[in-house]
């Protein structure tokens, strides 16, 4: 399967020889946010998904947390088995066998998260990279940067948000700008949550290779959510 760091490398070459003004965006299916509670709304989780291919994102992601945000790890399975992007499993990842389920899901990447693994990170994505996942370590402050830094992970996502504030928080792109340059260059940076319109999209890339981006692509209406998305892919996707 193609996974994350081939695609957004990919793209990154391209916009560099200025061949493509095509995004790199990972787009989350997302059902519920403990801020605005039911995005799903009646809709197909594999419908979104057709649109996000369609919309020519890069890959998918999909919580598969079931207390905060009514994750389906079945639904997940489903997900991986009906697209030929790399998918994401985010979801507060702390055993081992979360990691074998996720590989066994045939997933692309799993996320992990310092401020809930520590310093054993390190050893979590290690694990994960045995079980064929990349791996995307998830960081809200310098200190998790450091533990992420001295990982062999690939991927190091910017989360805007804090995620022990389960998104209750106003989280920007500032965030981003503050600490993208603390990131190794040898690493795919990511800026996730709080990207909202296009705006906040441009600020996030002048920083990072990618973003990943859910509540906002669920809250569009359905009729217009495959062009809000492609808007955010960029106008000359085709």
């Amino acid at each position: 399967m193609i996974n994350f760091k081939r695609q957004a490398n990919a793209i990154k070459n391209c916009n560099k020889t200025n061949k493509t003004n095509k995004n790199a965006v990972i787009a989350e299916i997302k059902v519920h946010s403990p801020k605005y509670g039911d995005l799903l709304k009646q809709r197909n989780e594999l419908d979104i998904l057709k649109i996000y291919e369609e919309a020519g994102v890069v890959g998918i992601s999909y919580i598969t947390d079931k207390q905060y945000f009514n994750g389906d790890f079945d639904v997940f399975k489903e997900i991986c088995k009906n697209t030929e992007l790399p998918v994401l499993r985010k979801d507060f990842i702390t055993k081992k066998a979360e990691i074998e389920k996720t590989a066994e899901a045939e997933a692309s990447t799993v996320l992990l998260i310092p401020r809930i693994l520590g310093e054993e990170t390190a050893e979590f994505v290690d694990y994960a990279n045995s079980c064929g996942l990349d791996t995307l370590v998830e960081v809200h402050n310098e200190q998790e940067i450091e533990i992420a830094k001295n990982t062999k992970t690939s991927m190091i996502g910017i989360n805007n948000r804090d995620i022990c504030k389960l998104e209750l928080d106003d989280g920007t792109v500032s965030l981003t700008e503050k600490l993208a340059n603390l990131i190794p260059k040898d690493r795919i940076l990511v800026s996730e949550s709080g990207i909202s319109n296009l705006n906040d999209l441009n600020i996030a890339l002048m920083y990072t290779d990618a973003v990943l981006v859910g509540t906002s692509f669920m809250k569009a209406d359905f009729e217009i959510q495959k062009e809000f998305v492609k808007s955010f892919v960029g106008e000359n996707y085709d």
